[in-house]
C-alpha cells in the first residue's frame, strides 16, 4: 500500500516550496538544474497536485534550505490514506484534473463505483485484507467520486467496455445499482459514457485501463495500468500516443445515447435475476 496525501497540507507544501525558490531569486527551470528534478515535476509540486518522494525533499532541502532539512521534516504531515502503491501518484492527479478521459476494461472505473460494488471488489483478490483494511480502501475509492459532485469540473468520459456490464460483480443487485447509477450520471450530462460492444472486435485500447488527464495550468498526463502495475506517463509524445488510442477507440463505441440504452437494458436485466433470487 502506498500513502495519499493530505490535499490541503500538499498545498500549503507547494506554496512554501515557491515561496522559498522566489525568495532564493529562482526560477523553476534554476531549480530543475540544481535539484536535477524535472520543471514539469517542481511545477506539479508547487501546485499541490504531487507528494514529492524523500529524494526529492532531500535535493530540495539542499538547493534551497543549507543546513536545515525542512522539507524532508515536513513529508509525514503530508499522510492520508492508504491507496494501491501504483495508483498513489495518479490519484493525487485525479483530484486535480479539468478534464478526464477513463477506459475501462473489466470493471467499472473507480470513481463511477458504488459502495456496494467497491465493497465486493476490495473484498476479492489474492492479498487477504481485513475488515478495517477493506473498509479503509472502500472509504478512499467512494471519496473519489465526490469529484462528480461539482458539476463544472472536471468533465469526465468513460468509455467502458461491454465486458464492464457483462461481467457481475457482488450479485445482480449490486450490478442493478451500480449500472443505474452510471445512468444518472449520464442523464444528468455529469459524464458521457460510451460502450465497446464486443461486436466491435479488436480495439486499440483491449489490454488494460487508461486514464488521460488535462489540467488548467500544466500539461496533460497519461495513467496506464495494468495487473499489479501502473504508470504515470508525462512525456509529450507518450501522452499524444494514448490520447490517438482513445479517440481510435471512441470511434468504434456506441454514442452516448445508445450507451445509456444498452446500460439501462443491462441493468434491467440484473434486476430480473435478483428477483427470481429473492423469489425462486
Amino acid at each position: 500500500m502506498a500513502i495519499e496525501d493530505n490535499p490541503v497540507s500538499r498545498r500549503k507544501y507547494g506554496e512554501e516550496l515557491k515561496r522559498r525558490r522566489e525568495a532564493a531569486g529562482l526560477t523553476q527551470e534554476q531549480l530543475s538544474e540544481r535539484t536535477i528534478i524535472s520543471r514539469t515535476h517542481l511545477a506539479h509540486m508547487e501546485a499541490g497536485r504531487r507528494r514529492p518522494g524523500i529524494e526529492d525533499a532531500r535535493r530540495l532541502d539542499r538547493a534551497l534550505n543549507p543546513g536545515d532539512d525542512f522539507f524532508e521534516r515536513f513529508l509525514p504531515v503530508l499522510d492520508g490514506k492508504k491507496v494501491a502503491e501504483h495508483f498513489a501518484e495518479a490519484l493525487e492527479f485525479e483530484g486535480q484534473a479539468t478534464t478526464i478521459r477513463v477506459y475501462a476494461q473489466t470493471l467499472i472505473p473507480g470513481i463511477l463505483q458504488t459502495r456496494a460494488y467497491a465493497e465486493d471488489v476490495l473484498s476479492s483478490g489474492s492479498a487477504r485484507k481485513s475488515d478495517e483494511e477493506r473498509d479503509q480502501l472502500v472509504v478512499t475509492r467512494i471519496e473519489r467520486a465526490r469529484i462528480l459532485d461539482n458539476f463544472g469540473s472536471p468533465t469526465v468520459w468513460a468509455i467502458l467496455d461491454e465486458a464492464v456490464l457483462r461481467r457481475e460483480i457482488g450479485g445482480p443487485a449490486v450490478m442493478c445499482e451500480a449500472l443505474r447509477h452510471i445512468v444518472r450520471l449520464g442523464e444528468n450530462r455529469r459524464i458521457r459514457v460510451h460502450v465497446l460492444p464486443f461486436s466491435s472486435g479488436y480495439h486499440t485500447l483491449l489490454e488494460g485501463l487508461v486514464s488521460l488527464m488535462w489540467f488548467e495550468d500544466q500539461p496533460p498526463i497519461a495513467y496506464v495500468e495494468g495487473l499489479n502495475t501502473g504508470r504515470v506517463w508525462e512525456e509529450p509524445a507518450m501522452v499524444r500516443a494514448c490520447q490517438l488510442d482513445y479517440d481510435h477507440a471512441l470511434g468504434d463505441a456506441l454514442s452516448h445515447r445508445e450507451s445509456l440504452t444498452l446500460i439501462r437494458s443491462v441493468a434491467e436485466e440484473y434486476e430480473h435475476a435478483a428477483r427470481k433470487h429473492q423469489h425462486p
